[in-house]
């Protein structure tokens, strides 16, 4: 398993006004380049967790566009999350060739184990659950992605073994 390589300012115990006057130097260097709103969402992202809608504000601010506007590009792209995601986002593929072969299933097995549905962080924001349209893996559906991890052929069955798998990589229990 990769490690989830995304940080997050929550566990650095800085305040949220203290996070916002970093951004300042993340975001610099995009702020005259076409397309920057994008990258400097990206690093906000990796920087907060998520995209509070104090970001979105300082951001809308900064790159002179209407807050409706960037926050219409986070609305759009489904990578970006405006509330807090776990360390572990749980994509099924639910592209043709997943679906037909079960991913529908499987989604619903992950839904159950993990207590929670589509867009939803469980409890001890551990995992996020999302739904993808194609990971481009359509030879070995059913296919999931937990963070950067692929997972092929993947049983409903099976669901519960991999999710602790990664809880264990969490409470530092070997695998």
């Amino acid at each position: 398993m990769a490690e989830n390589t995304t940080c997050c300012a929550c566990s650095d115990g800085l305040t949220e006004q203290e996070m916002l006057l970093q951004l300042d130097e993340l975001i610099g260097e995009y702020l005259d380049k076409p397309g920057g709103l994008i990258p400097a969402l990206q690093i906000a992202q990796g920087r907060f967790g998520h995209l509070p809608e104090s970001v979105l504000k300082k951001i809308s601010a900064d790159f002179g566009k209407p807050y409706s506007e960037v926050a219409g590009v986070v609305s759009f792209y489904s990578f970006f999350s405006t509330v807090p995601r776990g360390k572990y986002v749980v994509r099924t593929c639910l592209g043709t060739a997943c679906y037909v072969r079960g991913g529908k299933e499987v989604l619903s097995a992950l839904k159950k184990q993990l207590g929670i549905d589509v867009g939803e962080t469980t409890d001890d924001r551990l995992f996020s659950l999302d739904v993808g349209r194609c990971f481009g893996a359509c030879g070995l559906a059913p296919v999931i992605m937990v963070n950067d991890d692929v997972h092929q052929r993947v049983k409903p069955s099976k669901i519960g073994e991999l999710l602790k798998a990664y809880a264990a990589t969490e409470e530092g229990v070997a695998q």
